[in-house]
């Protein structure tokens, strides 16, 4: 394993060590020489439902380990490395890196999610990563009744040092994300990440302005946004199965990147996400610097989540 990779472990399983102490040391103290009865089975799942992976998932989970089990004295570890190879299956059909596409000139990506998620953070995030990849990225300030994410992105495209197209305060979002696709095609952008408002309390004209950018896009290129990423704070725990289904009914969501994760003693939350919506996840952010968002692994995710070192 390269030094690189190594390091991102240990930050991956650092960053969910809130959700995994919870949930080994509920295991540990299950499981001392104790079998795996109905009710052990029973205690498990509530485990698994503290830490947000879903009552259906749970129930799901502690019935898949039980072949050739049940009745047996079981090891905590055991038991959480079986769970680790239930999640990852569940967990392997979701995660998929984000590719632009190099035949669109730019691959438009609209990044949507509620204030405070971590939007235009993951987006700074985003275009580091790109950037290193050799690629030409443009960013738009799309949230632009936020002066501070305004002036957050412009710190991140200094900092990437990648082109940013801003606009006044309250002006319209629209027009400044058809600026941005008219200046990043005239720049020769392989790239354009979109920044947007997440205000929810007027879901009605959330959904206009959603709606408006993607119509004034299609006047340059009818077939834009070609990605649509959904930002999901980790520690907000059950309210993202709420955004996933409120932002997919406003636009097409192709994918999800989570953050927060270090923040949070629920990150089985993505693994319920995962079964009940199976939509991509492309990213998953551990914390604040510009390396701590990386690319969603499936099997990595999972035994980090149950306390496991790398197999």
């Amino acid at each position: 394993m390269s030094e690189q990779q190594n390091g991102w472990l240990h930050r991956l399983k650092a960053g969910l060590s809130r959700t995994s102490t919870s949930i080994t040391q509920g295991i540990n103290e299950l499981f001392t020489k104790r079998k795996l009865d109905d009710a052990a089975l029973e205690e498990l799942e509530e485990i698994l439902i503290a830490a947000d992976i879903g009552v259906t998932t749970a129930t799901k989970l502690t019935q898949s380990i039980t072949t050739n089990r049940f009745g047996k004295e079981v090891s905590s570890e055991e038991i959480r490395g079986a769970l680790a190879d239930e999640i990852t299956k569940i967990l392997l059909p979701v995660a998929l890196p984000l590719l632009p596409d190099p035949s669109r000139q730019p691959h438009v990506i609209l990044v949507c999610g509620v204030n405070g998620s971590g939007k235009t953070t993951t987006i700074g995030k985003l275009a580091n990563n790109f950037k290193n990849q050799g690629l030409n990225v443009f960013l738009a300030a799309g949230d632009t009744f936020r002066a501070a994410a305004v002036e957050q992105l412009k710190i991140w495209g200094e900092r990437t040092q990648c082109p940013v197209v801003a606009t006044e305060t309250g002006r319209d979002a629209a027009g400044l994300a058809f600026d941005a696709l008219d200046q990043a095609r005239l720049g020769g952008a392989d790239l354009l990440l979109i920044d947007t408002a997440g205000r929810l309390q007027n879901k009605r004209e959330l959904m206009d302005e959603l709606e408006k950018i993607v119509r004034v896009l299609r006047k340059l290129d009818e077939t834009a946004p070609h990605s649509c990423l959904l930002v999901l704070d980790a520690t907000g725990g059950q309210n993202a199965h709420s955004q996933v289904e409120i932002f997919s009914n406003m636009v097409d969501v192709s994918g999800l990147v989570l953050t927060k994760l270090d923040g949070s003693s629920k990150g089985g939350i993505l693994v319920a996400l995962a079964e009940k919506f199976a939509k991509p996840v492309h990213a998953i952010g551990v914390g604040e610097q510009a390396e701590d968002l990386k690319p969603f692994d499936a099997k990595d995710f999972a035994r980090s989540l149950m306390g496991l070192e790398e197999s």
